[in-house]
């Protein structure tokens, strides 16, 4: 262990622009249940320092305290490890404890100790304000990595090398099995099936992945690789590039940390709120304004109603923010057929439902005229290019009946749609 799991602070590391090595930005204390934050002085006085985020962590002197109804900034427990990534760490400090984990033994603090250090972000948190000493991994194959995972899943112990290579990936979002591997230039996120799965996820989110991208979304790249009969989806960071002195990191945060929620309050969370926040403070707001209601529409058709706010993410530069590639389009089975989406589309209303997506178009600056436009014409590139996505994926018969009309193109999307919308339903 690099840190003691009892720490009462950490002190808070930063990759700047075109920077190889981080450098510190300050301090994460522990006040009773809350922690609080002081910028260094050193950082304040640096000529190239930019805010972690604003407002939420302005450059300024003196403690910043969460805002009301938050343990940690959001800002930086966008950088903490969640379901995954803390069973992981469950595992190797207080032993194996499977899907019976309880990730609560541990607080947040702990959490970003003990969690790997290439994480998602420009962010690390260390025990040490002048040392910094990266929490890498071991090398191991990406069929070693996939049955460290499933031994995780199964509350099986480690090997010493193989606890250290899963350990990589310990910071990472999201709930399934999942770890970090590094490719010649690129790095990776390897996302392995679960044992509780019941269909093919893995292929089921690379078909949704492919499908996103055939259609012109900015989406964040996948391959499909087979390793001891089981399929890894295997999707390219875009907060890391490689260059001649080392790896740049590019600071990130989540639409969650964009609202100024927390998990709790994740349910609040609207795609109608986001618009506002692009319209206000991102660049290219027009053009965001359309990809995001492209996305919005696709996570519709191809069912994919786990588009929570940590699913949505923006570059930030300390001025301004960038909407990140999408991520994480993953299908959700469904028993019938109405559904609803993870955020709030337009009013109190989140149901996975086109006619839906046409009523908050206006927020998007889109007519509503455009906006059934683009839902016809991502109606007709899904048709049209199926067969040849799922022939790539090697997808079964059986999972392609599974897929087609209860994820993608679930007949409930399409009620209350216009006739122009409605005719894809049988073409």
């Amino acid at each position: 262990m690099t840190s003691d799991p009892l720490a009462d602070n950490a002190f808070v590391w930063i990759w700047l622009a075109g920077a190889t090595e981080p450098v510190v930005a300050g301090q994460l204390t522990r006040h009773a249940d809350r922690f609080i934050f002081n910028y260094g002085r050193s950082y304040l006085e640096r000529a190239d320092a930019i805010p972690i985020y604003t407002p939420e962590l302005p450059l300024r002197r003196g403690a910043i305290n969460p805002a009301d109804g938050l343990q940690l900034a959001s800002a930086l427990r966008d950088a903490a490890p969640d379901a995954w990534g803390r069973r992981v760490i469950l595992n190797r400090l207080v032993g194996a404890k499977g899907k019976n984990a309880d990730l609560g033994m541990l607080d947040e603090l702990t959490y970003l100790l003990q969690s790997g250090s290439d994480r998602i972000g420009a962010l690390d948190f260390q025990a040490s304000p002048t040392h910094y000493v990266a929490r890498a991994a071991q090398a191991a194959s990406l069929d070693e990595l996939m049955n460290a995972a499933a031994r995780v899943e199964q509350g099986i112990p480690l090997t010493p090398d193989l606890e250290q290579a899963l350990f990589h990936g310990s910071s990472l979002g999201g709930a399934r099995p999942k770890a970090m591997i590094l490719d010649d230039d690129r790095k990776l996120i390897a996302k392995f099936s679960s044992s509780t799965d019941t269909y093919d996820v893995v292929k089921a989110e690379y078909v949704a992945m492919s499908l996103a991208r055939t259609i012109g979304l900015n989406v964040a790249p996948v391959q499909l690789r087979r390793t001891s009969g089981r399929d890894v989806l295997l999707v390219e960071r875009f907060d890391r590039s490689k260059t001649q002195a080392g790896w740049q990191r590019r600071p990130m945060v989540s639409a969650l940390t964009l609202f100024g929620l927390d998990e709790p309050m994740a349910r609040y969370a609207s795609y109608e709120d986001l618009t506002d926040i692009i319209r206000q403070r991102f660049d290219s707001p027009t053009a965001t304004l359309r990809e995001l209601f492209s996305r919005l529409v696709f996570n519709v058709i191809c069912g994919n109603t786990d588009d929570h706010a940590r699913n949505h993410a923006a570059f930030w530069d300390g001025k301004q923010l960038e909407l990140t590639p999408a991520y994480d389009i993953c299908p959700q089975n469904r028993a019938g057929n109405e559904a609803s989406q993870a955020m709030l589309i337009v009013g109190d209303n989140r149901m996975s439902n086109l006619a839906v997506c046409l009523r908050a178009a206006s927020k998007f600056l889109l007519s509503e005229a455009d906006a059934a436009q683009l839902i016809v014409d991502q109606l007709e590139i899904v048709r049209e290019n199926w067969t040849r996505v799922c022939d790539e994926a090697e997808v079964s018969a059986v999972d392609r009946g599974l897929f087609w009309g209860r994820m993608f193109l679930n007949p409930y999307i399409f009620q209350d749609a216009p006739n122009a919308i409605r005719q894809q339903m049988q073409a």
